[in-house]
Formats: C-alpha cells, structure tokens, sequence
C-alpha cells in the first residue's frame, strides 16, 4: 500500500514536471514575426483610429477621411524636413564615430531650423484647421489633436521599448537594464 502511495506520487511528479518542460521551451517560428505597415497602411489605421474615436458617422467620415489623410502628409514632410538633413549629412562611417561637439554657430542654425520647421507645423495645423471646422466641432478638433499625442505617445514607446530588446548575436533577447527582475 506505502510503495504504490509513493509510486503514484513519483509518477504525478514526472508528469507534472514533464508538462512544465514542455512549456517551457520555446517553438522557433511560433510566434509570427509582426508585419511591417506601409505608410498608407499606417495612415489608414491611424485615420480609422480618430474616426472611431471621435464617433463620426459615414458622411462626417468621408469628409473627413481625404482631408485628414492630407494633413498627415504634409505634417509628416514637415516632421522629416531636420531628419532628412541630418541623416544627408551623415556617411555610414561617420554614423561609427561618435558625434563631435557642435560649435556655438552649428546649435544656433540647428535652433533657428526647429524655429522655421514649428512654424511651418503651426501653418499646417491652422489651414487645416480651418478645413477641419467645415465639418466638425471645435471640440471634436481639440479631440483629434488630443488622439494624435496619445497615437504618438504610444508610438514613441512602443519604439523605444523595441529598440531595448534588440537581438544579441547568440539570437537572445536583451532586456532593458530597468525592466530587470530580480
């Protein structure tokens, strides 16, 4: 009676402990690798995204839709005018070497390009605005621009958070150095 008592329980911990194992080890090609988003695919599901968000009806959101997709053209061509620049000016071997100091008068240039690049977003998002107003509310505008910084917001995170779990050349996964637990 004691010797199948404890062959029963040994048994229940191999299984046990076999089932563990076998979850524990990872698939190769389990999980799928994410889909990269063109950029009309990306300004289709963030259009999509304010639509829904700001409860339009198909009429409000036909209007709304080219107008919108328009706007996200020329604020994004506004965002990569100082990308554009800075990334001509870089080779693949200075993108090696670490940045040398700015001069005074290399900051003053870079400042007064994010000056002239604010205003021209300002412009945007005013004539837009303008064109916006034609069909929706101020305070349905005031939420889209809200929308927009959460989008954004989550973007950038979301970035920054793949950007620390980079593949290690043994093909792991680094963690960041604050998300380690102990």
């Amino acid at each position: 009676m004691m010797r199948t008592k404890k062959f029963l329980m040994v048994l229940v911990a191999i299984f046990m402990g076999s089932q563990v194992t076998l979850f524990a080890q990872e698939k190769k090609g389990a999980r799928p690798e994410r889909k990269q988003l063109n950029k009309e695919q990306m300004q289709e599901m963030q259009c999509s995204q304010i639509i829904k968000g700001l409860a339009l009806d198909d009429a409000t959101a036909a209007k709304f839709t080219p107008v919108y997709k328009q706007y996200m053209e020329e604020m994004q061509a506004t965002r990569n005018m100082g990308a554009r620049r800075n990334a001509a000016n870089r080779t693949a071997a200075d993108k090696q070497t670490p940045k040398p100091v700015p001069t005074d008068a290399e900051v003053e240039q870079a400042i007064k390009a994010r000056f002239v690049q604010s205003r021209k977003m300002l412009d945007i998002r005013e004539k837009y605005y303008n064109e916006f107003r034609k069909f929706l509310s101020p305070k349905q505008i005031q939420k889209m621009y809200n929308l927009e910084k959460h989008n954004g917001d989550k973007f950038r995170k979301e970035m920054k958070r793949r950007q620390g779990m980079k593949k290690q050349p043994d093909g792991r996964r680094r963690m960041p150095q604050g998300d380690v637990k102990k």
